[in-house]
């Protein structure tokens, strides 16, 4: 999917809204615990009842790959059935790879050609030579970490080196990579009084902003300082649209506090 794609999405929909489907056996409703493949008919339920309030899904691979096979086949089934019934949908691998050069072409390769997701979240520890490799394939989108919304992001990432912080050393630094033109960036909702200075680096890139909801992120803030003319945000919840129930009326309930969320960013469109 290209960038003019998804911003079409954006308009149509009146939304920058992104699910994460992070599916933990645990949580989900117990009458589903008998189905085939419990994690599958999870996420399809989800997906049936708030792809219209949404632009994009992100599955955490964590949540897919702690049950094995079982669980990779669920995520394979998962990523099938978007791009088949919802190709307009922008997908998000958020497996936060990133490895020498051949390694991350492999990684590349099994999210972005194999899966066919649209995008993989990646860390840029590494560096240049870790994350190109995800920038070479076409009509994709790389997300890289800058500025997450866990506690432990004041560990390295705002620690100011030369006069800098990590981060905005990350932000400059990665706009110098070949086929930079398709990288997005994670920036944390709990973070958002730190965008006007990430706008000052990439003042059009996309942004993937986890936090809002159960983490306590700002919606109102994060636009405020964040939006750009073509939205250039895609705003993430997971535990709390997924699982605001857990009765057979989830999806329901899913699709309830997913138009709240629809809602308010119509608003600040």
């Amino acid at each position: 999917m290209t960038t003019q794609q998804l911003i079409e999405q954006i308009q149509k929909k009146k939304s920058f809204l992104c699910i994460g489907l992070d599916v933990d056996l645990n949580k989900i409703p117990k009458h589903l615990l008998s189905e085939e493949d419990p994690i599958f008919a999870f996420n399809k339920a989800i997906i049936d009842a708030t792809h219209h309030l949404c632009v994009a899904y992100k599955p955490n691979t964590a949540f897919y790959e702690a049950y094995g096979l079982k669980g990779w086949k669920a995520l394979e089934k998962t990523i099938m059935y978007l791009n088949v019934k919802h190709p307009e949908i922008f997908t998000i691998a958020d497996a936060k790879r990133g490895d020498i050069g051949n390694t991350s072409r492999m990684y590349a390769k099994a999210f972005l050609e194999d899966l066919a997701f649209d995008s993989i979240t990646v860390a840029p520890y590494m560096g240049k030579d870790s994350i190109e490799p995800f920038l070479e394939v076409k009509d994709k989108h790389t997300i890289l970490l800058a500025l997450t919304s866990n506690a432990g992001a004041f560990d390295f990432q705002t620690k100011t080196i030369e006069g800098k912080e990590v981060y905005k050393q990350v932000l400059e630094t990665s706009k110098t990579w070949k086929n930079s033109e398709n990288l997005m960036y994670v920036v944390g909702a709990t973070k958002a009084e730190y965008l006007a200075d990430i706008r000052k680096i990439i003042p059009e890139a996309f942004l993937l902003v986890p936090g809002v909801g159960a983490q306590g992120g700002s919606l109102k803030e994060v636009c405020k300082y964040g939006m750009t003319s073509n939205v250039g945000l895609l705003v993430n919840s997971s535990r709390g649209i997924i699982y605001a129930s857990n009765g057979k009326d989830f999806a329901q309930a899913a699709a309830e506090k997913a138009e709240i969320l629809q809602i308010e960013m119509a608003s600040e469109l």
